[in-house]
């Protein structure tokens, strides 16, 4: 008998251990967080055939982000299905069918294969939000966090799976930008990564991989390049129109630093370099803008507010 319940211990063991050496195929997704980011990752996820709940804390806000998506994915229609329109029409339905809306985190995540967190940058919240999921969901569920500036680890420790947490970054438009940065912690197990980088090519995406490093790649790159524009400008070397029309014809960039800083929010920016200063203080490429602290204190944040470094009509 003892023989026979040691044989079965060892049996279910082996069981368990095969199931976590085993790569998740993501089918069903939560996300949290129904803003601009949140939903456009909802609809892509719908959109290429995932189940996914979006989630946030009023009806009201979710009815918001479901008319943006339904009015999103018809634009990809028109688009995508220009001499079928039937096709089109099939295509949003199917898509809206595989998404539904929620304002209970808790209750939704007790069958998801992955959630999605597209909150605001804050680590105390994002973390609150984690801790609390961390007690409902599958112990087979990944969670990854959207954030653009955080440390994936510090949030990652805020729950009992940090092998199974990682950072997937999406960028704005998250229907067009192709690219998604898939974050690996030193805790993220290679299953966990690999299983995050077959659902950014799943939905669509080009997944590049980095380190938890602040910024990722493309932020890494970007924002000191935006706050070296600011301070060539604050010393008088150039106007920061003709840095714009350099930085546009001489390199190419789309939009000129100044112009991506308005457009982005000089309040984001500055949140963002204020978190790296206070990771390498002594690092001069994260030196806080005396400049962009003044206009974020007289409320010019850029296009949303109709000033920033430019005035918008």
């Amino acid at each position: 008998m003892a023989f026979a319940t040691r044989h079965l211990v060892r049996a279910a063991s082996s069981a368990a251990s095969a199931a976590a050496g085993k790569k998740l195929v993501v089918k069903h997704v939560t996300v949290i967080g129904g803003g601009l980011m949140g939903a456009g990752i909802a609809q892509v996820t719908a959109a290429s055939g995932h189940t996914v709940v979006l989630v946030d804390q009023s009806d009201e806000i979710l009815t918001k982000s479901a008319k943006g998506i339904e009015e999103s994915l018809k634009r990809v229609a028109k688009k995508k299905f220009a001499d079928k329109p039937e096709a089109g029409a099939e295509f949003v339905q199917k898509t809206l069918k595989n998404l539904t809306t929620s304002t209970d985190a808790a209750a939704v995540v007790h069958n998801t294969d992955l959630v999605i967190e597209a909150i605001v940058e804050n680590v105390q919240v994002k973390n609150e939000l984690f801790k609390k999921l961390d007690k409902f969901a599958p112990e087979r569920t990944i969670f990854a966090s959207n954030t653009s500036s955080l440390q994936i680890t510090q949030l990652a420790n805020s729950t009992t799976r940090q092998d199974r947490f990682g950072g997937l970054h999406f960028f704005n438009p998250v229907p067009v930008m192709k690219l998604v940065e898939v974050i690996k912690t030193p805790m993220t197990s290679q299953n966990t990564f690999e299983s995050l980088m077959d659902f950014s090519k799943a939905v669509g995406k080009s997944p590049v991989s980095c380190k938890d490093t602040p910024g990722f790649i493309v932020n890494r790159l970007l924002v000191p390049y935006m706050m070296e524009a600011v301070r060539l400008f604050e010393r008088g070397d150039a106007s920061k129109e003709d840095i714009d029309v350099a930085m546009k014809l001489g390199a190419g960039y789309p939009m000129g630093p100044f112009e991506l800083l308005d457009y982005v929010g000089l309040d984001t920016s500055k949140y963002i370099i204020d978190g790296w200063h206070l990771l390498e203080p002594n690092n001069p490429l994260f030196a806080p803008s005396p400049l962009l602290n003044k206009l974020v204190e007289e409320k010019k944040l850029g296009k949303k507010t109709g000033e920033g470094f430019y005035k918008y009509k």
